[in-house]
């Protein structure tokens, strides 16, 4: 008999999902508008604090949305994370603006403050910074946001993988001039697909829902003055998010669970390190990750083949984006003066642990015993 498959991170769904769903079902809201969008934004802005809220499509059009309302446009440069998701930077080439990556640090695996200030000594002028939250473990925003006030220059928080997440005692996504959310299928909570744009500004909020509804003008007919985007959030997916904020804290705390349990088994092997978290913040523990000792006999590669044995999903670090062939041209700041890059290195030695909430006691205790074995314990 085949073994149970142990993923990643996917779904894990409650049955209030259901109910939203079918609501919207029996009273024929399946359009992209509809009580459910409504209120999902409402319970998002009430559980982050962000202020005000628009429901879309993907977390990728929030990002989208987020350059054009900072008004991003052809050769406008905009410092973005390295070691990230494409993602991440990929609406900065919808705009036709630069992007310039900027390394991470040791410490959060997060946008390098080092990088940061040398990035603004050689491009004084960027239109926007756009830092992402990895892995779920909140950058070190009092710094990063000082820099960038320093210059003047708006923060984008790419808070896609770190809902729930808080710095400080508040919510990632909500420092920046704007926020960015996600609830693609394997994050924290789902609505199978789908994002969110934050700020505390209502009227920039009000104008992103606009261009994401094809920028239709008030109008008896259909006009348009502007390009618009069919980005808004479906009535029947807003369902599925609404019934799923309701267990998120519940899935932080399993996720947090996993991160220590993988941190105590691994405590007595000095080849292993876990993703670094940052002890001004409350990590979601989206994804644990792990990284071997460069001298270690043992690679990342030979982790997950042994994992793949056993029929457990795991996945390699994020490869930094200035590696990407796509993103080849574009400008790239390391964190050291002596041009190393520590994104670089985390992805070299690095992996994703499978970090589903569902896994049992079972499967965790298979889990570690396969690593372990990989390193003769």
């Amino acid at each position: 008999m085949e073994r149970k498959r142990i993923y990643l991170s996917c779904p894990t769904m409650h049955g209030e999902e259901q109910q939203y769903v079918q609501e919207a079902f029996d009273t024929n809201w399946v359009a992209p508008l509809g009580p459910n969008v409504n209120a999902f934004e409402k319970e998002m802005e009430a559980y982050t604090g962000c202020g005000h809220a628009a429901a879309l499509s993907a977390g990728t059009a929030a990002i989208h949305l987020a350059l054009k309302l900072l008004g991003v446009g052809r050769g406008d440069i905009v410092f973005v994370s390295d070691l990230t998701f494409s993602a991440s930077c990929n609406p900065i080439l919808y705009e036709n603006g630069t992007p310039v990556f900027i390394d991470a640090e040791p410490d959060t695996w997060n946008m390098s403050l080092a990088a940061l200030r040398r990035a603004f000594e050689k491009y004084p002028n960027p239109k926007a910074v756009i830092c992402v939250h990895l892995y779920g473990t909140p950058a070190k925003l009092d710094e990063i946001m000082a820099i960038c006030e320093e210059h003047s220059v708006p923060l984008i928080e790419d808070a896609a993988e770190s809902l729930g997440s808080t710095y400080k005692g508040r919510h990632t996504g909500t420092y920046g001039k704007y926020g960015i959310y996600s609830f693609n299928g394997n994050k924290i909570i789902t609505t199978s697909g789908g994002g969110m744009l934050v700020s505390g500004d209502e009227e920039a909020v009000k104008r992103a829902t606009f261009l994401a509804t094809q920028a239709r003008d008030p109008a008896r007919h259909y006009q348009h003055s502007q390009i618009g985007y069919n980005y808004r959030m479906s009535n029947v997916t807003a369902g599925i998010g609404r019934g799923q904020l309701l267990h998120l804290e519940e899935h932080k705390a399993r996720k947090k669970e996993i991160y220590q349990q993988y941190r105590s088994a691994f405590a007595d092997i000095p080849e292993i390190a876990l993703n670094p978290l940052n002890p001004d913040g409350d990590a979601n523990c989206w994804l644990t990750c792990m990284t071997i000792d460069r001298n270690s006999k043992v690679t990342p590669d030979m982790v997950m083949d042994a994992l793949a044995e056993v029929n457990a999903e795991s996945r390699p670090i994020w490869k930094p984006m200035h590696l990407q062939p796509v993103f080849a041209a574009y400008d790239f700041i390391p964190h050291g003066e002596d041009g190393g890059s520590v994104g670089e290195n985390v992805f070299d030695r690095g992996l994703c642990l499978p970090s589903d909430i569902k896994n049992t006691p079972e499967d965790m205790e298979l889990l570690i015993g396969t690593v372990r074995k990989c390193f003769g314990k």
